[in-house]
């Protein structure tokens, strides 16, 4: 199946009951070549939500992709209510330099919803929420941990909204972050405009892995299921996701050669020792200690840090007095 070039996204040009791979223009390089975002949009038989699910914003964070590929693979048009749009590669210039940001070492997630007029990234960041974010109804932006670090299975949404929470218990992740949307941020611009977002966290960078595919794909059928886009389907829920009112990561004092202790998803105590940090010689320099229970959510896997660098993502365990949604639909 070809792929269409078209200046934005145009949900009434794609007939009921088609899949249409479309190739929008963004942005040109520096021999004025044209530089175009890959959608692929999937339109049912009846009215009903438009759902997007966006991947490699961040250009080496690509677990999302086959996430897509194998959504729209499985996708029973005949059956199918509303429209589903997906963006497997979002952005173009970071993805085929294998970096996280865009080609002026700006960071996408850092600029939504972009400037019409400013610097590239800020451009290319206005066109793909104006020719193609505008047009959905609910987003799921899909992201994994970036170079030096792994990442758990997470998701990050808004816990005292009800839908977005909803939407975050739907992905039956392994732990889910309470983090309201934020300036700058896809998920930010989307919340802006009316478009309940969450962001989904699958695991590592530059690399595939299956299960956390299979699972992040599950996620979004079942979603889609919710929205009664397409039929339910009789799949264990698995255990429910540990919640976390909030996160934040530590650093290192001083530079050397890093060594995390703990795993992604364990739980620590307050206290605990989570890294070491030795000096060239091989002697402990310095240790890195948790400030208060809690789960670790990401941690870095690059020993080589210097002062300021990341340590452990950790995630403070949810308590019944802040007031979120706890427990996802059965």
């Amino acid at each position: 199946m070809s792929a269409q070039l078209v200046e934005r996204l145009d949900l009434t040009a794609v007939p009921e009951g088609s899949i249409r791979r479309l190739l929008v223009l963004l942005h040109r390089d520096a021999l004025d070549r044209p530089v175009r975002v890959p959608v692929m949009v999937a339109a049912g038989t009846s009215p009903g939500p438009v759902v997007g699910v966006t991947a490699a914003l961040h250009g080496n964070e690509i677990n999302g992709v086959p996430v897509i590929h194998r959504l729209f693979e499985k996708l029973d048009l005949q059956k199918l209510r509303g429209t589903v749009v997906a963006v497997p590669v979002v952005n173009v210039p970071g993805f085929l330099a294998g970096t996280r940001n865009f080609r002026d070492d700006r960071d996408l997630n850092h600029l939504m919803p972009g400037k019409a007029e400013g610097h590239a990234a800020e451009v290319y960041a206005h066109r793909f929420m104006e020719r193609i974010v505008r047009q959905l109804e609910v987003l799921v932006d899909l992201h994994t941990a970036s170079f030096g670090r792994a990442n758990s299975l997470y998701v990050r949404a808004d816990m005292l909204n009800p839908t977005t929470a909803r939407m975050a218990y739907l992905q039956r992740p392994q732990i889910i972050v309470h983090n309201p949307p934020h300036d700058g941020t896809l998920r930010g611009a989307a919340d802006d405009l009316g478009i309940p977002a969450i962001t989904v966290e699958i695991g590592n960078p530059h690399r595939f892995q299956p299960e956390y595919i299979r699972r992040s794909l599950v996620g979004i059928r079942r979603l889609l299921a919710d929205l009664k886009m397409v039929p339910r389907r009789a799949v264990a829920p698995g255990p429910e996701p540990l919640l976390c009112a909030s996160s934040h990561w530590l650093f290192t004092r001083r530079g050397g050669l890093l060594r995390v202790l703990p795993q992604v998803t364990e739980h620590v105590e307050a206290g605990q020792v989570l890294a070491t940090l030795t000096d060239p010689f091989g002697d402990v320099i310095d240790e890195i200690v948790a400030p208060h229970a809690g789960v670790v959510i990401g941690r870095a896997i690059d020993p080589v840090v210097g002062t300021g660098g990341r340590v452990v993502h950790l995630g403070q365990v949810a308590d019944d007095d802040h007031g979120f949604l706890r427990r996802g639909p059965e």
